[in-house]
Order: structure tokens, then sequence, then C-alpha cells
């Protein structure tokens, strides 16, 4: 443990000269030695067939050699430098939607319910700018390895990265990441500033008996919220084609501070920060061996009986503030009135919720190996404690006169795990089975199971793979009446079960995946209209087909396409498009040039009509809502230019093509798509993001 403190103190102490450092790194010429791309297929099923593909891997004796690993996964993997996928640096999946700009709430396009059982804070709409223990890497490299990024966008957008990763002795590894976004946004009071880093260990003794495995992870999220424009007929008045001066319903007219990346003035808006402390340690029984060569003795380990005592200690601060101080600056409490019955508020209050929440978990596993030289073989029975604290604040501010209510919450669980895994040796069969069950406490009766089968038939016809999922769970913190985000009467939920039976079919060699997956919900726990919490009781179910393909048009000219389709089944709350596509069409190769790496072309997605969800910026929820139906105009058209050469890699993007218009406005990009009602996406968006990475 010295050791990980000790290094943990040292980066923790350089992270604000990194920062401050990067721009002139960027600028500066290295001496690296440059890696060729190794030809190798990261195909849709795990990437086993050989093919073309881009791998960071070790390719001469003087280069180097990366692997990493999860915290549940006992797979090394290797660096992925391939450039196709923008959102692989920038979190912007291409099913997802936000409400303007990067940084802002966002959700999937595709039906994807929650399956984990247990204790939930429920704010899921900036689950993709948080840092979590699951994403964690923990590497083992020949060479120190350090990439930093830089990106440009429309309205001084900036999002910069940092990683560093190194041994200290064969046995030692750390690494430390650092993300920062930063978008004012097109539209008034959509400004974000996010600011996320991971830093982890990963150390193993000489007799490869012990391990041990150390995270700390921190994401502080915040964002201003307009709750949408006021009048969607402004979008087409001539009065307004500067999108800045759109009236919108919270942070009218608010002055906003842009100049600099590393702060933001949120007066009205959601402040979310959340960390994990994370202790894992491993101490294996087996049998030693080694491997005698010509110049040393190799010894080797292995295990029968793993015993392993995982720590973790984690907190979530959620908060929503209009404030009044700003300069001029009054709450419009209409809109408080009219969508969340709050009639008491005047425009000179000061808004605020609160809730803060600790958790902190024990858990002790045991590991069993059938089969010694087979780790990816095992079975796992362990039990966990989870001690929960809370804390409920609402607050409001009148005429200098401070209302506050608190209500504290003290809770626990308890509950049991257990998990078989297979990867045969010769990788034909892959064969997954997880079960957990709450015994008392919070979550009492809690419990998901899961099981997958994955089967080689032949390289002919692909892999195979079935699978089933049954969750039951209670509904999230946010629909517990003493939640301060909880706006609406009183009332009592059921636990949602939601059973999900699936089958996919994978060819690497033809770059196919079919997928078909089939729900089977009740309970549904939802919000509807703003903040009334519901519970759907009646039993009905979703299928989703999708389909993901790689096209050869001619040579080098490529045609990749995902079809994701939807339909529901009996009376739901559930709205979804009938049809997710997303195409991107273009040129991938290296134009006759060695060291080159280049693509090029244009991305479309469409999505077909339906009752979008709402969002509701004092809950942090998407909301149902039968009302409004969005339809795009056109296909979100996006033209893209990336390239890499040897280590570096730039990605160029003219986004929202689509928006060019030639009428009504005159010319510009004012033909706007919506994603949410009241939330028109932004017109066009042009970034550069320059990613470099070096090895020491």
């Amino acid at each position: 443990m010295s050791n990980l403190t000790g290094i943990f103190l040292s980066v923790k102490g350089r992270r604000t000269a990194a920062i401050v450092l990067m721009g002139s790194l960027l600028g500066i010429s290295f001496h690296v030695h440059a890696q060729n791309p190794l030809s190798r297929f990261q195909g849709m099923g795990g990437g086993r067939s050989a093919g073309p593909g881009d791998t960071l891997q070790h390719r001469k004796a003087d280069t180097i050699t990366i692997n990493f690993r999860y915290l549940d996964s006992s797979r090394l993997q290797r660096l992925d430098s391939s450039i196709r996928d923008f959102s692989k640096k920038v979190p912007q999946p291409p099913t997802y939607i936000n409400l303007g700009n990067i940084g802002t709430p966002s959700r999937d396009l595709v039906f994807t319910p929650r399956m984990r059982s247990g204790w939930d804070p429920g704010w899921h709409a900036w689950d993709l700018y948080v840092f979590s223990v699951d994403d964690v890497k923990f590497y083992n490299t020949t060479k120190p390895y350090s990439e930093m990024g830089y990106l440009l966008g429309s309205k001084t957008e900036n999002l910069i990265s940092i990683l560093h990763t190194q041994n200290i002795g064969p046995n030692l590894n750390f690494a430390f990441d650092y993300r920062l976004i930063n978008s004012p946004g097109t539209f008034q009071n959509q400004n974000s500033n996010h600011n996320n880093y991971r830093f982890s260990v990963w150390q193993r003794s000489k007799n490869k008996r012990y391990q041990a495995f150390f995270a700390l992870v921190a994401s502080k999220l915040q964002t201003s919220e307009n709750g949408g424009i006021r009048d969607s007929r402004d979008l087409n008045s001539i009065a307004y084609t500067d999108r800045a001066t759109l009236p919108v319903r919270l942070g009218n007219n608010l002055v906003q501070s842009i100049g600099n990346p590393f702060s933001s003035n949120v007066s009205t808006g959601t402040r979310y920060t959340t960390g994990t402390f994370l202790l894992r340690q491993q101490y294996d029984l087996g049998q030693k061996d080694s491997v005698v060569t010509d110049s040393s003795v190799i010894p080797l380990f292995y295990p029968r009986l793993r015993m392993e005592h995982t720590i973790s200690y984690t907190t979530y601060h959620y908060r929503f503030l209009d404030r009044t101080f700003p300069p001029d600056y009054t709450l419009d409490s209409t809109y408080y009135a009219n969508n969340y019955h709050l009639d008491y508020i005047s425009p000179l209050d000061t808004f605020f919720r609160e809730v803060r929440w600790r958790d902190v978990t024990n858990d002790f596993s045991l590991y069993q190996f059938p089969d010694s030289k087979n780790p990816q073989q095992f079975f796992k029975a362990g039990a966990s404690f989870q001690i929960l604290t809370g804390v409920y604040d609402t607050s409001l501010l009148t005429n200098g006169s401070l209302t506050n209510v608190t209500h504290k919450m003290n809770d626990h669980n308890l509950f049991l795990h257990g998990e078989y895994r297979n990867r045969t040796r010769n990788l034909k069969w892959d064969i997954e089975a997880f079960g957990k069950i709450y015994l008392s406490g919070l979550n009492t009766g809690d419990y998901n199971a899961s099981i997958s089968l994955k089967r080689l038939l032949s390289r002919k016809i692909g892999f195979l793979e079935l699978g089933f999922q049954n969750t039951n769970r209670s509904p999230s913190t946010s629909f517990d009446p003493n939640n301060s985000l909880y706006y609406d009467t009183a009332k009592s939920f059921s636990k949602e079960n939601i059973t999900n039976i699936f089958a996919t079919i994978e060819r690497p060699q033809s770059h196919l995946r079919l997928k078909g997956s089939y729900y089977l919900i009740s309970n549904y726990a939802y919000v509807s209209n703003y903040f009334r919490e519901q519970q759907q009781s009646t039993l009905f179910n979703l299928l989703q087909v999708s389909l993901q393909k790689e096209f050869i048009l001619h040579g080098p000219w490529k045609w990749r396409t995902l079809v994701v389709m939807q339909q529901v089944a009996g009376f739901s709350p559930v709205h979804v498009p009938l049809i997710v596509t997303h195409n991107q069409i273009g040129y991938d190769g290296n134009l006759g040039f060695k060291s080159l790496n280049i693509s090029f072309g244009l991305e479309l997605r469409y999505f077909t009509e339906y009752k979008a969800d709402g969002y509701s910026p004092l809950t942090g929820q998407f909301y149902t809502q039968g009302d409004t139906t969005v339809r795009q105009h056109l296909p979100d058209i996006t033209g893209y230019l990336n390239f890499r050469i040897k280590t570096f890699t730039a990605y160029i993007r003219t986004e929202n093509l689509n928006t060019m218009q030639f009428g009504g406005t005159g010319f510009g990009f004012n033909n706007n798509n919506f994603v949410a009602p009241s939330y028109p996406s932004p017109g066009l968006l042009i970034r550069i993001g320059i990613f470099w990475g070096f090895i020491n």
C-alpha cells in the first residue's frame, strides 16, 4: 500500500501542471518510435478473425507493447487506434441524442432499460459524461506511454484529454486519465463544463500469488438549463437568425462567461459531482511451475483457489439551482407554476434542491478454477455489505429569508452474488452466468440473473450467441417521496421486473452482426409531464432487431450501416422510433502513402417520427409525453475527414449539414431538427481534433 499511496500523491500534485503545459507539448516535435498498422480485424464479436484494422501492438523490438484489462475481466486487451469511430474520442455515440450541445443531458434512441438490481441514485441523463470504475483500464506496458488530445469546435467548444501510463518495475503499473469538456452551446443558457479524472494502479507480487487493484475516479459536471426554447415558431423568424438570441424558458437573458474553458458560470442549472475510491486485493493458492530457457528460469503459477476482498467508497452530490443575484436577472416564476405546480415561487426567489449520498461497500469473494491452465474458466461466489447514507435538502430564499428542509437517510443492503465463466482454450465456446440477490436492507427482494452462451459454429458461418436476463429491482431514489427532487404527491412503488431474451449472429469475415432482443416488462416506473411519478402495472413487451454490416462498394470505398427496428406491443408508456439508423459512406485507405491511414466521407443518422421524451430540468430526468411528435426534416448529415500518421491522429468534422437553407430567413444553417419537445438541434458545427501518442 505504501507504493500505491506514493504514486497517487505524486500524480495528484502534477495534474494542474500537466494541463497547463499541454498546449505547448502539442506544439513541440518529438522523436518517437513509430508503429505501422497491424493487420487485424477488431470484429463485432471480439475481433477473433484476421482482416483489415488498426491496433496499437508490439511490432518491433524498440517499440512498445501495451496490454490492459478491466476490473471484472481477466482478459488482456490492446489499445485500439482505429480512426473511423469519432465516439471513441468524444462521448457522442451515433444512436444518442443530447439537448443541443455536448455535455447536456443525453439518452439513447435505442431502448435500453436498466438491468441492474439494488440501490440506484437515478441520474442517468449524465451517464455519457461520468467516469466510472467499470471503465477504468489497468495497464501493463513495456515503456511509458502518453496520449494528449485537443478538440476545438464552433462557439469555442473545447475538449482536452490527457492519458499517461507506465510500469514502475515489471509488476507495478500506474495510469492517469483526465478529460475536460467545455461547450458554450448554440442557444442561451446551455453552456456545459465537465471535468473528469481517473487514477489506477495494478500491482502484482513476484511469485504471482498476490495482486491489487486501486482506482480513484471522479467527475464534476456543470450544465446550465434553459428548459428549451419558448416558441418553435421563432426558429423561422428573421429576428432570430442568431440562435443565441432565441428566448428560452429558464435563464433567459443571463450573461454567460465563456472565455475560460476551466470554469463555468452556472446560475440556472445542474451541478453533479461523483467520485469513487476502490481497492481490490486478491491472493491465490495453486500450483507453482517454471519454464527453463538457455539464459533464465521463468516462474509460472497456476491458480486453483482465489480469495478476494474489495472495498469501495462512492459519493454522489446532485444540485439544481436558479439564482436571482446575477445583474437584472429574475426567475421565470410562470415556468415553475405551469410545469411543476410550484405556485409559491416569486421572480425574486432563489430556488435550490440538493441530494447527497454516500455508499460504502465491502465484498468478500472466492474463486475456484477447475482447469488450472485456463484462468478464463472459474466459479465465483461472494457476499457484500453496503452502507448507504443520504441527505435530501430543499431550500428557498425569499426576500433574504431562507427556508430549509432537510431529510436524512441511513440504510444498508446485504446481498449474495455468484458467477461462472468459461472461455475455452480453442476459442469455440464462451459461457457466462451471473446471479445476485438482496437478502436484507433497503432493497430486500431485488435480484438479477443472466446467462449467455456463445459458440463458433464454423469459420464460414461465424458465431451464434443466445442469452437470457431477468431483473427484479426497486425504482431509483428519484421515486422516493422524501427526495428533494420529488414534486408529485406521495406514492408507493412496486418492484420493476424486466426480462430480456436475445440472440446474436456474428460473421466477422463479412463484417455482419445481427441481433434480436425481446423485452417483457411489468411495473415499469417512469416520469410523465415534467414531474408526475408513475408506474405501469400492466405487462407490455418490446421487440428490437438490429443489423450491423459493412459493404465494400468499390475497392477502398465502403458503406457501414447500423439499422435498429423497435416495436412496442401492449399499452405502454414507452415511446421509441420505429427505425433508428446510422450510416457511414466513404473511403478507407492510405492514398498510396505507406505511413498514412485516412478515412473520409459522409455520416447520416435518421430516426422515424415518434412521441419523443421531454426533459425536466428540476428533476434531471427525461419524461414520457404524448402530445408532441418529433420528426426530422432531413437526416442528420456530417462530413468527416479522419487520418493518422504514425502516432498522430486528427479528426475534422462538419456536422448538421442538413440544416442548410436558402429561403425564409435567408441563407444559413437554420433548418433545425428537434431532438425533444422544445429542444432543437444546433446548426452547422465544425470540429477539429488532434490526438498524439508519445512513447517515452
